[in-house]
C-alpha cells in the first residue's frame, strides 16, 4: 500500500515523471549504500532478532509518513525523505530475512521451495496492497492509505513474536568488518556461477525492472484513469508475480532451476512487449501480469540459487552483494527510464525494457548451453577411461 500510494502522491503533486523515477531512487539507492553493512550484520548476528528490529523501525517510519501526508498532503519531499529512511531499514531487512528462511528449513532439498512460498507470501499481501490501495487513495486520501499500512505491521511482530523455532545465532568470526568484507568479495570471485547471477541481476535492475517506475503515467495519461486505474494495475502485476511465485513453490527438487530461469526471462521480456502499446484495458492488464509471472519467477529462481550455492558462513554477505547488484541498478534504472520516457515516451520505453529483457534471456540460453555440455562432457569422461 505504502509503494502505491507514495508513487500516487508524488505524481499527482508534480505530473513529474522524472520525479516517479526519483522516488523509487530514494527508496532503494540508501539500500545500496547499506546493504554491505546490512549483510556483515546478519552474519555477525541473530538474523531473528536484526529481522525483529526491522519490523519495529519499519512501523514507525510508516506512521511518520502517515501523519507528516495528514499535516501536509503536498509534502513532496517530506515523503522522498521518509521512503529514503525505509531504504535503509530495508538494507538490513531483506538479508536478515532470507538468512531467516535458510535457518527455519531443515530439510535443505525443500529450500527452493520455501524461499519461492516466502515470495508466494510476500506476493500476496503485494497483490492486495495496491488494489487496496487504489481504493483507500480515491475514497479517504492518502494519510489513511500510510496510516493502515503502519498498522499492518503490528500483525507482522505479533506473528514473529509467536515464532516457536528459531535458528541458532549466527557464529562471529573473530575478524573485523573489513576483514569479513574482504572475505566476502574473495569468496564471490572465486565462485562464478554467483558471480554471474549477481551480474545478470544488476543488468536486468538496469534496464528492464524499471518499467513499473511508469505504471503510474500508463494509468493516468495512456489509459486515462484514476488512482483506482493505477492501483488495478498494480493489482495485475501482483497477481501475475503471485502466479510465479506459486508455480516455483510446487517444483519439484530435480527440476532445472536454470532452465526454468532463462524460459522466465523471455517470458518476462514478450509480456513487456506486449504490453507496452496495448491500447485495449483488460488485455493490457492481462500482458502486464503475463510479464510479472515472468519476473518474479526470474527473481525467485535468483535467490534459491545462492541460497543453495552459497556457504552457510557466507549467506548473510553473499545475499547483500545480491542486494547491492538490485538496489544500486534499480534506482539508477529507474532515473534513465524516468529520462528516456521525457524523451521519446511512455510506450517507446517499455518497448526498449522488453527488449532489452530478450537479449538478457539470450545470455542466459548461451550460459545453459554452456553449462550442459561441460556437464556431459564431464559426465562422459569415466566412461571412456573404463572403455579404454
Amino acid at each position: 500500500m505504502q509503494k502505491t500510494a507514495v508513487s500516487w502522491v508524488i505524481y499527482t503533486q508534480t505530473q513529474s515523471k522524472f520525479m516517479l523515477g526519483l522516488s523509487v531512487f530514494a527508496t532503494i539507492f540508501p539500500s545500496a549504500l547499506l546493504s554491505l553493512l546490512g549483510g556483515l550484520v546478519v552474519d555477525r548476528y541473530p538474523a531473528y532478532r536484526v529481522l525483529l528490529l526491522t519490523q519495529v523501525l519499519s512501523l514507525a517510519q510508516a506512521a511518520l509518513l502517515a501523519l507528516v501526508v495528514w499535516l501536509n498532503p503536498h509534502a513532496v519531499w517530506e515523503t522522498l525523505g521518509l521512503s529514503a529512511a525505509l531504504g535503509c531499514i530495508n538494507a538490513f531487512d531483506l538479508p536478515a530475512r532470507q538468512s531467516l528462511v535458510y535457518g527455519l528449513v531443515e530439510d535443505k532439498q525443500d529450500l527452493p521451495n520455501a524461499v519461492a512460498m516466502s515470495t508466494t507470501m510476500v506476493n500476496a499481501a503485494q497483490l492486495l496492497g495496491p488494489a487496496l490501495a487504489g481504493v483507500v487513495l480515491a475514497r479517504f486520501g492518502a494519510p489513511v492509505c500510510f496510516g493502515w499500512n503502519a498498522l499492518s505491521f503490528v500483525a507482522v511482530l505479533g506473528s514473529m513474536l509467536a515464532m516457536r523455532q528459531r535458528p541458532a545465532p549466527a557464529p562471529t568470526t573473530g575478524r573485523s568488518l573489513l576483514g569479513d568484507l574482504a572475505a566476502g568479495f574473495r569468496y564471490l570471485r572465486a565462485t562464478p556461477d554467483i558471480r554471474f547471477i549477481i551480474v545478470m541481476m544488476a543488468l536486468l535492475s538496469l534496464l528492464v525492472l524499471p518499467f513499473a517506475t511508469l505504471l503510474p503515467a500508463y494509468a493516468k495519461d495512456i489509459f486515462h484513469g484514476t488512482a483506482t486505474t493505477f492501483g488495478v494495475l498494480e493489482g495485475a502485476a501482483e497477481l501475475g508475480a503471485l502466479a510465479g511465485a506459486l508455480f516455483l513453490a510446487t517444483l519439484k527438487p530435480t527440476a532445472n532451476l536454470n532452465r526454468i530461469l532463462t524460459t522466465n526471462t523471455f517470458v518476462f521480456g514478450a509480456g513487456l512487449l506486449l504490453f507496452a502499446y496495448t491500447p485495449w484495458y483488460p488485455v493490457a492488464l492481462a500482458f502486464l501480469a503475463l510479464s510479472s509471472f515472468g519476473m518474479m519467477a526470474r527473481i525467485t529462481l535468483n535467490v534459491s540459487l545462492l541460497q543453495t550455492l552459497v556457504q552457510p558462513a557466507m549467506r548473510g554477505r553473499i545475499i547483500s552483494l545480491y542486494i547491492l547488484a538490485f538496489s544500486a541498478m534499480l534506482p539508477l534504472g529507474s532515473l534513465l527510464v524516468g529520462a528516456v520516457s521525457e524523451l521519446i515516451g511512455v510506450q517507446p520505453t517499455v518497448l526498449v525494457e522488453g527488449v532489452a529483457a530478450i537479449l538478457l534471456g539470450l545470455i542466459h540460453l548461451r550460459q545453459l548451453r554452456k553449462e550442459t555440455s561441460t556437464a556431459v562432457s564431464t559426465a562422459s569422461r569415466p566412461a571412456e577411461r573404463a572403455a579404454a
